[in-house]
């Protein structure tokens, strides 16, 4: 099994790569393989121009595309933003949109989770943000003992948020734990959901 952890901060190596290298931690112990993965400085938006109906793909043929074909072999995803203005990273908010999107077949009936890294405040209002993906695209989102949240200007100010990187390292548990018991569930032959064809409305008509 393994997890993509996706890096959603402008510094590839800042507090929230720390997080997620805590998530990490507990996955691999638990016998999970995990890979993290930085989206870069730049991601553009969403055009909306609805070529990924043709092509099978964004028509940015960036990033987003080379994310979404490892995800096709993930089993499960951690998201992970720094927080700005209350709000995920614009990059990551682009990278989300356009693969959730895009590739929504790819990442559905997976585990999800995010994780969120603040100086000091707006870390619950950007939490909920990114949850909104997985509620919306068929995923199980993974909880903790807490909201996944870690604090500080610099990976060794994270070192000493001793219960936010207990709750990432109970996060990357759970996470194996839910793996296990959709495996488990496979093994048994369990089938996934039974999809209705999708019906679109509006509020004026």
């Amino acid at each position: 099994m393994k997890v993509l952890l996706v890096n959603g901060s402008p510094d590839e190596h800042g507090c929230t790569n720390r997080g997620l290298e805590e998530v990490a931690k507990s996955l691999n112990a638990d016998g999970v393989e995990t890979e993290i993965f930085w989206i870069g400085k730049n991601v553009p938006g969403c055009l909306a121009c609805d070529q990924c109906d043709d092509l099978d793909r964004c028509v940015y043929n960036d990033i987003v595309v080379r994310f979404a074909e490892k995800a096709k072999n993930a089993d499960g995803f951690i998201f992970g933003s720094p927080v700005y203005y209350s709000a995920p990273n614009g990059s990551l908010l682009s990278f989300m949109q356009r693969l959730f999107y895009s590739q929504a077949n790819v990442l559905a009936y997976k585990p999800a989770a995010s994780i969120v890294s603040c100086r000091r405040g707006g870390a619950s209002e950007t939490f909920a943000q990114m949850n909104q993906f997985f509620g919306i695209n068929n995923m199980f989102t993974v909880g903790s003992q807490y909201w996944n949240q870690i604090h500080g200007l610099k990976p060794s100010d994270v070192e000493q948020d001793l219960e936010g990187l207990q709750t990432l390292r109970t996060l990357g548990h759970n996470m194996a734990y839910i793996l296990a018991c959709l495996e488990a569930g496979k093994k048994a032959g369990v089938a996934l959901p039974i999809k209705e064809k999708h019906l679109s409305t509006n509020f004026i008509r």
